[in-house]
């Protein structure tokens, strides 16, 4: 088991390393008295491997308790948990007075004073910290994006999940709404609409005619080609900036009828260029059991 103790100055980034973290599959606890390490650890030991990834952040948040540390870390290895590994993150001084004034926070050890001054108490109380810790960050001139690099590099494994972009394709209707999550809206509405012919009204995008009808459809070839092209363009680049998750949401009226055949169609353009790639029709049944009309 790997079991990770985040500390450091506050306003280093702890925060931003945690959800790191979570991406690389730790279970994270935030804020943990460090007299509950030890039952922590044991807890964690004695799942039999269904967790096997542990982080854990210790800090001055913790006042009186947080000088408790050393021995419970004592106690850990008494116990026969040594392998445990220490993550210290720093930034200058500069540069933690001016995060804390643009989040227009109090430090917690200057709540009614300077921020320098609270700064200054710290970095005495983690001096033995940082000089025991396995791993030092300084996370003054890194970004969240470099951040997470870094402790991907420290703390990932290669080839971890985390390096993947998840791509889920949504059809939808635009009269129930556009997704408030998507990072992509198509509106596939310019497309001949398959509600006007009687033989295929009863039918949704999913169903063999209709698709057959949307994707024979001359404009529908065009929107594909060009879409397609757009997406093999912006994926692999939102992927290098760092985004885990990109939503594409194609809307038609009522999300029936031909928002669904483009997104499926999308679907498997997508997975057979080798993307991971999940698809959801959040309105297909919305007329069917309202009993509306035109979709």
């Amino acid at each position: 088991m790997r079991f990770v103790i985040v500390t450091g100055m506050s306003g280093a980034g702890k925060t931003q390393a945690m959800r790191s973290l979570e991406d690389l599959g730790y279970f994270c606890v935030d804020n943990l008295p460090p007299t509950l390490i030890p039952k922590f650890a044991e807890a964690c030991y004695q799942t039999e491997g269904k967790i096997d990834k542990i982080a854990v952040v210790v800090d001055i948040r913790g006042r009186k308790f947080f000088d408790d540390l050393f021995a419970s870390l004592k106690v850990l290895k008494e116990h026969g948990y040594n392998d445990y590994e220490m993550l210290f993150l720093e930034a200058t001084d500069e540069v933690l007075v001016k995060r804390y004034k643009e989040s227009r926070r109090k430090h917690p050890l200057a709540p009614d004073g300077r921020i320098l001054n609270g700064i200054t108490i710290e970095k005495k109380k983690l001096k033995e910290v940082r000089e025991k810790a396995n791993y030092i960050i300084d996370t003054t001139k890194l970004s969240n994006k470099e951040l997470n690099e870094e402790i991907i590099t420290i703390l990932g494994e290669q080839g971890q999940i985390e390096t993947k972009l998840f791509v889920n394709v949504l059809s939808f209707g635009f009269k129930y709404g556009i997704p408030v999550d998507a990072d992509l809206v198509f509106d596939v509405r310019f497309l001949p609409n398959p509600y006007y012919i009687a033989e295929l009204k009863p039918y949704s995008g999913k169903d063999i005619p209709v698709r057959e009808y949307v994707l024979s459809k001359d404009e529908t070839k065009i929107f594909i080609d060009k879409l397609n092209d757009m997406l093999h363009f912006l994926l692999p680049n939102y992927k290098k900036e760092g985004k885990r998750q990109l939503i594409i949401a194609i809307g038609c009226t009522g999300g029936r009828h031909r928002s669904v055949a483009i997104a499926n169609k999308i679907h498997e353009v997508l997975e057979n260029s080798g993307y991971t790639v999940t698809i959801d029709h959040r309105d297909i049944n919305e007329d069917v059991s309202r009993g509306a009309g035109k979709l």
